[in-house]
């Protein structure tokens, strides 16, 4: 339980630490603020051009910027948008400290969700009104290319149903949108999914936003719904729910507050295994993110543990990826899940690859010294459980090169030797000199 106290400072993810916060996805990596200036709002140094917009444009305004949101109205619901887009947009250094926090706002996220479920709502009824046209009026594409090509209906005239169809497809409504309304409404759901994910990276709202159960289920659909929305609508939901994991208690899927869309407990873990499973390396390196800080949580486990093997077995092949990035995510959630759960550190010892993959990553070396060190840090986890010993026994000459070889991790492989050859009953010994410690 101390290690999961530790994990808890430090919040998880890939970079680690015993007193920094988690790290955010996708903030730009800028340090050209200076933090002498007289001046907050103006940094001196910041390359191109910059909009600064007032500290109290949003205080002044947020009724109005509320009521344009759910007014239904094309003018009033982009400019809402766009303005919440600057608003909620901040450098790493956090130029606008004295910003108001948007998430606090009354109504505001709710309004801001609402555009996406408006889409996601009007997306589903106009896939539905195709499927019962064609049931009914037996419409096909390759009619339709038929007809655009001068052909009659396969050499009939048309029919009185012919001509109801025709009206029916012409008709549009509030129940039948066109297909510009469609991409309006989808550019809005995209634009209120990024601002959203500017939500989460300020610290301000990531309480209110890991507890509001609307935003939860909002974002854990259209991650579901992967392979139907846009690519950039999944990725900025993907994204907030990595920035709230550290907050984030599963159980609120089945708590009393107020839900919109029926999401189980079990159904967020499917959700997320379905990413990591996925090809889009933004994809399944957020995921890795995610379970790597959900398990944070003690209140968490009950609901991981059950796709346990999937998820060690996914995060071994990820430490087989050229990319560095994916190593990276892979290595900062085994170390999580191996610092927390003796499942962890009993079955991904008896992994195929598993130990050989993480030498891998400390010999290549990876470029960010930090995933060495956890790579490192597992195989010690590993080797600290006496059931792995028979197994991890095949890797001591292994072991004794990475020793002599590397010198920032010997301290590192010399507690690994120790704990490898010494007997069960004499593992608090108070000497250990023969491998130099």
């Amino acid at each position: 339980m101390q290690k999961r106290e530790q994990s808890k400072v430090s919040g998880g993810g890939v970079s680690g630490g015993a007193a920094s916060p988690a790290s955010k996805r996708g903030r730009p990596s800028t340090n050209t603020a200076d933090s002498n200036s007289s001046d907050p709002i103006a940094p001196n140094s910041l390359l191109g051009p910059t909009l600064q917009i007032p500290s109290s444009f949003a205080d002044q305004n947020h009724k109005r910027i509320v009521l344009a949101l759910q007014s239904g109205l094309k003018s009033e619901i982009t400019w809402a948008l766009n303005i919440l887009s600057l608003l909620s947009f901040r450098e790493k250094d956090e130029i606008r400290r004295d910003a108001t926090p948007l998430a606090k706002i009354p109504n505001l996220l709710d309004s801001v969700l609402q555009i996406i479920d408006d889409w996601r709502d009007a997306s589903r009824l106009r896939t539905a009104q195709i499927a019962s046209q064609s049931k009914y009026f037996g419409v096909s594409r390759f009619e339709n290319e038929f007809k655009a090509m001068g052909w009659s209906k396969f050499g009939s005239e048309l029919s009185k149903k012919e001509s109801l169809k025709e009206c029916w497809f012409e008709e549009v409504g509030f129940l039948n949108l066109d297909e510009e309304g469609l991409m309006e409404k989808q550019q809005c759901a995209v634009a209120a999914s990024n601002i959203v994910r500017n939500f989460a990276f300020m610290p301000d709202n990531e309480v209110i936003m890991a507890q509001h159960r609307h935003c939860l289920e909002t974002v854990f659909q259209c991650i579901e719904d992967y392979n139907a929305e846009d690519e950039e609508l999944v990725t900025n939901a993907l994204e907030t729910v990595v920035n709230l994991a550290p907050l984030l208690n599963l159980q609120i899927f089945s708590s009393a507050k107020p839900s919109y869309i029926k999401i189980t407990e079990k159904h967020a873990v499917q959700t997320i295994m379905a990413m990591l499973g996925s090809s889009v390396k933004a994809w399944h390196c957020a995921a890795a993110e995610l379970l790597g800080r959900l398990i944070i949580n003690p209140d968490n486990e009950l609901f991981l543990l059950p796709f346990a093997p999937q998820i060690y077995k996914r995060l071994v092949d990820l430490l087989s990826l050229p990319a560095v990035d994916a190593q990276a995510a892979a290595v900062g959630a085994l170390y999580n899940l191996a610092e927390v759960t003796i499942d962890c550190r009993l079955k991904l010892a008896d992994e195929r690859w598993a130990v050989d993959r993480l030498l891998k990553v400390i010999k290549t070396p990876h470029p960010i010294p930090e995933v060495c060190r956890k790579a490192a840090m597992i195989l010690e986890s590993l080797v600290s459980e006496p059931q792995n010993k028979a197994l991890l026994l095949v890797y001591e000459n292994t072991f004794a090169e990475m020793l002599f070889l590397e010198g920032r991790h010997a301290d590192t492989f010399a507690r690994i030797l120790y704990e490898l050859t010494s007997k069960t009953n004499n593992k608090v010994a108070t000497t250990r000199a023969v491998w130099g410690i």
